[in-house]
């Protein structure tokens, strides 16, 4: 049922750790209130705590809910939490019209068209053809992937299990940290092996042991740190390697997709390196696609820096699917 745009709509950005809940009224959202999943054993009595703090005895008509984990049927068993979060069974145990629930970079491939520049940092190529699919691509816990496509006045978000496709190899080097990954973990995924927090771990693992050179254990945080401060060679390598395979994959899916409205980075880990990234072999890499390098030189890459990105996103498929 169309209910307009001035309608208040409860939006929520669920994790495995930690959620956050914030009310839309009037093409405003409020602020965002924070809730650790284990305060409470369901999603439901979670969203009522948050009603009767926040809305002041009012009911909102409708609930956009973005979760950290795969959706079917509009509803999702939480992989690092006890939730199970089911919009068909919200909907009238809490009173609304409509509950949606998405996955969350399918929130942040709706917010793209939606971003300021303050909100990005380019990192080559030109601006875009408008109405032309726009690509998500976020290493964080996992490697998320999510295209936004529009077509007719109607838009689309593709879910994508992208992360889980074969890391590819680009030079000698990388075939032999495949190789070498390849021993201990079977098929080496984009995710597994190079672009995610334990990617990167098991990047730093593999360079050592193919360059024979004994180094502490790290975890992702701290490779990061030591290859910024310049104190580990090894961790200095990982990061760089991890850059270049961004580029790589991030322009295998850019072709894949035909996203020529432009390609953004996203995810909690390269914000911690921007400076880094940009000058890294990244945006080299994401060109380097032989007889289709003129076609990936107009596409540009951005990183998304806005921290609020899903609220975004939850607002924008609110609006869309209003009318």
């Amino acid at each position: 049922m169309g209910i307009g745009k001035t309608g208040t709509i409860l939006l929520a950005d669920i994790g495995g750790t930690n959620a956050r809940f914030a009310l839309s009224r009037n093409d405003q959202t409020g602020p965002i209130d924070y809730v650790k999943v284990a305060d409470f054993p369901t999603v439901r009595e979670a969203i009522a705590d948050v009603l009767a703090r926040r809305s002041g005895g009012e009911q909102p008509q409708r609930a956009v809910l973005a979760v950290a984990g795969p959706v079917t049927n509009n509803r999702c068993v939480m992989t690092n939490s006890p939730w199970i979060i089911d919009g068909n069974e919200l909907q009238p145990a809490l009173g609304f019209d409509s509950v949606h629930v998405l996955n969350d970079f399918e929130v942040v491939a709706w917010s793209l068209p939606a971003l300021q520049p303050a909100d990005l940092i380019p990192l080559g190529g030109d601006d875009g053809l408008p109405g032309e699919p726009l690509l998500v691509v976020g290493p964080g816990t996992g490697f998320g992937v999510s295209c936004l496509i529009e077509r007719h006045g109607s838009r689309l978000a593709v879910v994508t299990e992208a992360g889980h496709a074969t890391l590819p190899a680009e030079s000698e080097r990388e075939e032999r940290v495949i190789a070498c990954l390849r021993r201990r973990l079977g098929h080496v995924s984009i995710e597994r092996g190079a672009l995610s927090g334990s990617g990167l771990q098991n990047l730093y693992e593999a360079l050592a042991e193919i360059d024979g050179v004994q180094v502490p254990h790290r975890d992702a945080a701290a490779i990061t740190k030591a290859a910024l401060d310049g104190s580990c060679p090894v961790s200095r390598a990982t990061l760089e390697m991890f850059c270049a395979t961004l580029g790589s994959v991030a322009g295998n899916l850019a072709v894949t997709f035909g996203a020529r409205g432009g390609v953004y980075i996203a995810g909690g880990i390269v914000p911690r390196f921007r400076e880094f990234l940009a000058a890294s072999a990244f945006r080299a890499r994401f060109e380097a696609k032989g007889r289709f390098q003129d076609y990936l030189r107009n596409i540009p890459t951005r990183l998304v820096i806005k921290p609020d990105a899903s609220f975004v996103g939850l607002k924008m498929f609110a609006d869309h699917t209003a009318d």
